[in-house]
C-alpha cells in the first residue's frame, strides 16, 4: 500500500500514521526521517542537505527529491510505504511522480487529515512537553495531574516556541496556501481523500483505512 499522507499541523497526522503502520506493516517516511537518515549514513546528497542546514537555507527540491529517491528505492519500501510531509509544492509533486515512475510505483491513495484553523489553534497551544523525558501532555484533552510537572519523571513541562499563538496561526496559514495547489493535483488524478480529524481517534483511522481498501469516505 502506498500511501502520502497530507495534513496540517495539530491535525493528528503523526497519530494515524503510528495505527497505520501497524495495519499495513510499512515503513512511515517523513521528510524529516529522510534528511537525518540520509546525513547520518553520509550519502552524497545527504552531505548536500547538510551544508544547506547547517548555514541555514532551505534545502533546494533538486537534493531533497534525490533524497526521498534514495529512501524509496529501499527494500523496506517494496510492498509500501506512508510518505509523510513531501511534497509541499506542484513541483515536488511533478518530481515525485517522476521519481515513482522510475521506481514502478504507483499511489494507492493520497489521504489529507483536516480540520478547522480555530480547532487545531486550540489543539497546539494547549500541548506541553516534559524538558526531562519528552511526555507530551495538552492542558484539556490529556493534562498532568498536577499542573506543569510530567507524570512520568516529575520534570517541568514546557510549551514549545512554535506551539505558541502567533506562530502557530501563522503555520496553519502557510500551510493552507502552500496545500491548496496540491489538493486540486491529486484530485485531478482520482488519488485524493479528505478526512475529517475531528472525529475519535478510532473513527479516523477507520475510514482512512476504508478509504485505502476501495471504499470512498
Amino acid at each position: 500500500m502506498f500511501i502520502l499522507l497530507m495534513g496540517p499541523p495539530g491535525a493528528g497526522k503523526g497519530t494515524q500514521a503510528a495505527q497505520l503502520v501497524e495495519n499495513f506493516k510499512i515503513p512511515h517516511i517523513s521528510t524529516g526521517d529522510m534528511f537525518r537518515a540520509a546525513v547520518k549514513e553520509g550519502t552524497e546528497l545527504g552531505k548536500q542537505a547538510k551544508a544547506c542546514m547547517d548555514a541555514g537555507h532551505l534545502v533546494p527540491d533538486s537534493v531533497t527529491i534525490g533524497i526521498v529517491k534514495e529512501r524509496l528505492a529501499k527494500d523496506d519500501c517494496q510492498k509500501g510505504f506512508i510518505l509523510d510531509g513531501f511534497p509541499r509544492t506542484i513541483a515536488q509533486a511533478e518530481a515525485l511522480d517522476r521519481t515513482l515512475a522510475e521506481l514502478d510505483i504507483k499511489l494507492d491513495r493520497v489521504v489529507n487529515i483536516t480540520a478547522p484553523g480555530s480547532e487545531l489553534v486550540g489543539r497546539m497551544t494547549g500541548r506541553r512537553i516534559c524538558k526531562g523525558c519528552g511526555a507530551t501532555y495538552h492542558v484539556v484533552f490529556n493534562a498532568p495531574k498536577q499542573n506543569d510537572i510530567c507524570d512520568k519523571c516529575g520534570g517541568e513541562l514546557y510549551q514549545r516556541d512554535d506551539d505558541q499563538e502567533k506562530t502557530v496561526i501563522n503555520r496553519l496559514s502557510v500551510y493552507q496556501v502552500q496545500t491548496q495547489p496540491l489538493i486540486e493535483y491529486y484530485q485531478d488524478k482520482g488519488l485524493y481523500t479528505e478526512i475529517n480529524g475531528l472525529q475519535p481517534i478510532k473513527t479516523v483511522l477507520k475510514d482512512i483505512v476504508d478509504s485505502l481498501r476501495g471504499g470512498q469516505v
